[in-house]
């Protein structure tokens, strides 16, 4: 609540003819504006800048005493107007480091002595003017002016965890899933400067856009997948291996990678003592890899994009006793399918996406890592869901750190929409039941409400159910094909880039040609309970009115099932629509010559607080 109270200062005007509902905008926002970086129409503005780096890492890792042993060479550029002084870093490992100020909860024993540095150098000298915070690190740095660079050479090493699954960890005594293992640049922007938010396993990332080559050393019988693309096939796996990987990328049907009788057999990695994977990555904002000496691979491929036949690599790489994963290469392929032709009806942008057998439910660019469950249903959510961020925030560089439900939302709404696709048997209401009960509570804050800030069962419905059932609410009123519309401008500006809350609000308006800001205004920027009720059936000359309330502030779609005196049904949908007015009643006219005998409002994607005044019987 604290920061909705800052963002009352400013207010933004359209050019829409019904623009008298203005959004509240922090003066940070406005200034954005008055720079030029950004555009009240939602497009970056013609001075828009971002910071970037490349980074050559080469890690060895060993799986047996989880030890990784590093060194990262950055070429960091300031495209900013800005004189840097100091250079933040982001340690990730450290929240396991003893001391950490965390909100997960971690055991005693999975806590060490963090990301040692055992040599820096900065511009090709030595320095050891840094200091390490927590999960950041500062650098004091020669000035680096606008449009210069500055490099850096680390060395450091680490214990990776061995229990405390946080995003990232050993999985088993023979896999590991390692992500946020080097220490990166933290994101510049024209927004609020540098990302101080420090890493407290709650809340999620920012990164800039980079550059990544990776050499990852492993002993021999370990293989490694990765964000990016694996150069030396030929040198790390064996010949059946890289012809099956080849065949997978050029067909729709699944090709058995590595099966149990290439585990048995040893037919799996190069017969060496150490085998050195090398990943190539561009314009992503992370790159992380997992290990394993035991797991099966299954692969397919298919077009993604119709116009240049790209390609699209999808993998599911599992332990053999985990029976749901077997399906998963289906569930994943189905996902990156529906995603670039139903929606959000953009073509896959990436090479491969990988879905490893882990210990946790969370994405990253290219790659995830989901734990494996018992029930089907929850292999197709969670499948599609953590595939679904791929457009956000990997796609579009959502500031997690402040804004989570600029892409948790997204996922939410994919996985709601994309699971039918797979699975045409199931009704997906993930999170409907706690925001409709949460809501008018105590922890119900706007959904603008900084990520750090939300309390109790905020902290999930403000990120998850309340922003996808907004842009689900959104979908239904535009229609599909102004949606996708507005959603594709909201892409094609900011894809690659930082967008912020009022990027989205702005593009959407100016995709669709529709000022939406009187339904963002209640949704993102306010309260209030989500109940509506049946007031009233009345009896007409031509049939019936029901006259619905809404007794919150938000606008919601109706559903009503009518039933007659004949046993017949008849369903009636109204969208959002019917509240654009401001208004808190409305009335849907029924043109029937049969008796009505009942009415039940509701529908699945639906809160509503109070159902007891959901359904009406006409007398």
């Amino acid at each position: 609540m604290k920061s909705i109270k800052i963002i009352c200062a400013l207010l933004l005007s359209f050019s829409f003819v019904n623009a008298q509902v203005k959004l509240p905008v922090a003066p940070v926002f406005e200034n954005t504006y008055k720079n030029g970086t950004r555009n009240v129409n939602g497009e970056p503005g013609k001075n828009y800048w971002q910071n970037n780096s490349r980074y050559q890492i080469k890690v060895d890792f060993n799986p047996v005493s989880r030890l990784i042993a590093g060194e990262v060479q950055i070429l960091y550029t300031n495209n900013s107007p800005d004189t840097l002084n100091e250079i933040w870093f982001k340690l990730y490992p450290n929240l396991y480091k003893k001391g950490t100020p965390r909100k997960a909860k971690l055991s005693e024993a999975d806590l060490g002595d963090g990301v040692a540095i055992s040599k820096m150098l900065a511009n090709g000298k030595q320095t050891t003017d840094f200091k390490v915070d927590g999960t950041n690190m500062t650098v004091n740095v020669p000035p680096v002016l606008p449009g210069k660079t500055i490099t850096f050479s680390i060395n450091y090493s680490y214990v990776l965890n061995k229990g405390s699954h946080m995003r990232t960890g050993q999985v088993d005594e023979g896999s590991h899933f390692v992500a946020y293992f080097f220490p990166r640049i933290a994101v510049y922007d024209d927004v609020d400067g540098w990302n101080k938010f420090p890493y407290t396993g709650a809340e999620e990332f920012y990164n800039d856009f980079d550059q990544f080559n990776a050499e990852i050393k492993v002993p021999g019988g370990y293989a490694v997948w990765a964000t990016g693309d694996l150069k030396n096939a030929a040198e790390v796996f064996q010949k059946d291996v890289v012809y099956k990987i080849a065949s997978a990328e050029k067909n729709d049907a699944v090709v058995d990678v590595i099966t149990p009788q290439d585990l048995t057999d040893n037919k799996v990695t190069q017969p060496n003592e150490f085998n050195v994977f090398k990943f190539e990555a561009k314009n992503v904002t992370d790159f992380v890899f997992a290990v394993s000496d035991h797991y099966l691979w299954k692969s397919s491929s298919l077009v993604v994009d119709p116009k240049t036949k790209r390609r699209t690599r999808v993998d599911a790489v599992f332990n053999p006793k985990h029976k749901d994963y077997y399906e998963i290469i289906d569930f994943a392929r189905k996902t990156v399918e529906a995603m670039s032709y139903k929606f959000p009806k953009w073509p896959y942008p990436y090479n491969h996406e990988t879905v490893f057998d882990g210990l946790d439910q969370m994405e990253y660019p290219m790659m995830v890592n989901d734990n494996p469950v018992n029930i089907r249903e929850d292999a197709i959510t969670l499948t599609d869901h953590e595939i679904f961020h791929t457009m956000f925030p990997f796609y579009m560089g959502i500031n997690e750190t402040k804004y989570g439900w600029m892409d948790e939302g997204w996922a939410t709404i994919g996985e709601w929409l994309i699971s039918p696709m797979i699975d045409s048997t199931m009704v997906d209401d993930y999170g409907i039941q706690p925001t409709a009960a949460s809501s008018g509570g105590k922890d119900d804050s706007p959904i603008m409400t900084l990520t750090p800030d939300l309390k109790g069962s905020g902290s999930f419905t403000n990120s998850y159910p309340k922003p996808g059932l907004a842009y689900l609410y959104v979908k239904d009123y535009l229609g599909d094909e102004l949606f996708t519309r507005a959603l594709h401008t909201y892409i094609k500006n900011w894809n690659g880039k930082h967008p912020m809350p009022y990027d989205f609000f702005n593009s959407m308006n100016e995709g669709s040609g529709k000022n939406l800001n009187w339904f963002w205004k209640p949704w993102f920027f306010e309260g209030g309970v989500l109940d509506m009720a049946i007031k009233s059936v009345d009896k007409t000359t031509s049939g019936y009115t029901i006259t619905i309330e809404n007794k919150g502030i938000k606008a919601l779609p109706i559903d009503l099932k009518l039933s007659y005196d004949d046993d017949s049904t008849e369903n009636q949908h109204r969208s959002i629509g019917v509240w654009e007015k401001g208004n808190s009643t409305t009335q849907i006219e029924i043109k029937t010559t049969k008796k009505l005998r009942k009415v039940v409002m509701g529908d699945v994607h639906t809160p509503d607080k109070v159902k007891s005044d959901n359904s009406f019987t006409v007398n």
